[in-house]
């Protein structure tokens, strides 16, 4: 038995050895990903819908039979980056006519929303035309009114490279760059690909940061931060928001201007995606998101009088979580301490007090430098003294007198003998050339003419004629006429016609006396 068993065993090594050298057939190829990322809503009621990755293929609902009454439906074609979309319609085609194709009618726009520039409406037996657009999205409507249905459409779409980056060749694969995010609240930047090592700096980048809020919340995105380096050309660069899914049928924003709105979800799942090529690597983004609920709010949950709920933690955290800032509103005693929250009353009132004296200085300085020129102004108008200036203001007044010389010898002059004059006598020609109380109140000035001074010398002349004969011999006595010029003040004193010249040098008709007369006499006629 022994030596059977060993036989059987044997055959079976053998034949397992045969079968397993066999060759076998190589395992069937994997078919490609399909990145085609087109959509339809509502799902499962706008007819067939095929995705490929170089295009696809979409119906009417019920073709190739007529379609329902009162439907409507919206496809939404997305190509890749640097790639336009090409869209042939079938000839078996039948859609109720319409002026204007104002009741049944394909719509055909060049974008991704209802708003973007309108392509075409379409309508009636005859299918549409070729249509492409001009960046990577078509949004298709079709809509079916209540009466008169027809077979409806049948359309397919390819994707071709786009003419305005034919330059710059087919696109290179993007790298994987997605994240998950989740909490109460939480910053979505764009800054996040470099930390991360998602994408290098000369890399095209399209990223998607997926929000993920408790089941049956909200989710509310604030954009703190906001800069496209390309403004205005989404090919390039831009930043999508998607409600719901990260379908193109989801999106509800998209932002490539100077501009970015808040965004207000109505469902559990956020998605911001960030597409730039290599020129717009500068682009950048910084989103606040808020997860909330609507009220009513249970717990301990803050209401934020915008219809949201947040959660407690969020009330006096230094950021708006609300659309408005009800949650950061009366948070003192919950920011962080600094000099002022540790000022008691006693601090704030001496240093009111201080700033208080301090400004009362300052005021009664500013009054003081304003008021002082006045002041030393009117100190002087009462400290002053006319008389001071008197012979400044005062108009000069003269008088005549003769001067009678003094016996000498022949050999003598003038000046050796002039202390020994007499004043003999003294005549004014009139009253205010002595200084007279009349003239001197008048403040009037009086010239002498010429004829006027030659007719009163002759006349003095006579007076003080001796009584014997004047003899012409160099002893003789010389009359000298002397215009005294002398200011009056209050009346001045009359001239004194008897005093005698002697040699005092302190006398008021003394020789200094003289001296200063006749100088002020020539100085003044000159």
């Amino acid at each position: 038995m022994v030596p059977r068993m060993k036989l059987l065993v044997v055959v079976a090594s053998f034949v397992n050895l045969g079968f397993s050298g066999a060759p076998t057939a190589p395992p069937p190829p994997k078919k490609a990903k399909v990145k085609n990322n087109s959509g339809v809503m509502p799902a499962g009621l706008c007819g067939a819908w095929v995705k490929e990755s170089d295009g696809g293929l979409f119906t009417s609902p019920n073709y190739p039979e007529k379609y329902p009454a009162d439907r409507e439906c919206i496809y939404i074609i997305e190509a890749s980056p640097r790639q336009c979309i090409d869209l042939y319609f079938d000839e078996n085609y039948a859609i109720e006519p319409s002026w204007e194709c104002k009741f049944d009618h394909i719509e055909v726009r060049d974008g991704p929303f209802s708003f973007s520039p309108i392509i075409g409406r379409y309508c009636g037996q005859e299918s549409p035309t070729y249509v492409r657009s001009s960046g990577r999205y078509l949004w298709i409507k079709f809509v079916a009114d209540s009466e008169l249905e027809a077979t409806g459409f049948s359309a397919r779409y390819n994707f071709t490279q786009d003419p305005d980056f034919k330059d710059l060749g087919v696109q290179q694969p993007l790298p994987i760059c997605e994240f998950e995010m989740s909490g109460p609240e939480g910053i979505v930047e764009s800054v996040m690909v470099s930390k991360e090592g998602k994408a290098l700096q000369t890399e095209a980048v399209d990223c998607w940061w997926f929000i993920r809020a408790p089941p049956g919340a909200k989710i509310y995105l604030r954009f703190l931060d906001y800069e496209m380096q390309n403004s205005n050309e989404c090919k390039r660069n831009f930043v999508a928001i998607y409600d719901g899914s990260s379908s193109v049928e989801h999106l509800k924003n998209k932002f490539c201007s100077t501009v970015a709105n808040d965004v207000m979800l109505l469902s559990s799942l956020g998605v911001i995606r960030m597409w730039a090529d290599e020129t717009s690597r500068r682009s950048r983004f910084r989103i606040l998101f808020t997860t909330f609920h609507e009220p009513p709010c249970e717990g301990d949950a803050f209401f934020c009088h915008s219809n949201m709920c947040i959660n407690h933690t969020l009330v006096c955290n230094g950021i708006q979580n609300c659309v408005y800032p009800w949650d950061e509103n009366g948070c003192k005693e919950k920011r962080k301490a600094n000099i002022l929250d540790g000022l008691d009353n006693t601090n704030v009132t001496i240093i009111g007090v201080t700033c208080g004296l301090v400004i009362i200085l300052l005021t009664i300085s500013i009054i003081i430098q304003i008021k002082q020129p006045r002041k030393k102004y009117i100190i002087r108008r009462d400290e002053f003294d006319p008389t001071l200036l008197h012979e400044a203001f005062e108009p000069p007044h003269y008088e005549l007198c003769t001067l009678r010389q003094a016996p000498s010898s022949d050999d003598e002059f003038l000046p050796e003998d002039f202390t020994k004059l007499q004043r003999t006598s003294s005549k004014c020609v009139h009253g205010h050339h002595c200084g007279s109380q009349v003239s001197s109140t008048r403040g009037s000035r009086s010239d002498l003419s010429l004829r006027d001074a030659a007719a009163v010398l002759s006349e003095m002349e006579q007076s003080l004629q001796p009584p014997f004969p004047m003899q012409s011999t160099p002893t003789s006595r010389r009359n000298i006429l002397v215009m005294k010029h002398s200011y009056s003040q209050n009346g001045a004193e009359e001239c004194d016609l008897d005093d005698e010249l002697y040699d005092g040098p302190t006398t008021s008709c003394g020789r200094a006396a003289m001296d200063r007369t006749v100088h002020r006499s020539v100085s003044n006629d000159f």
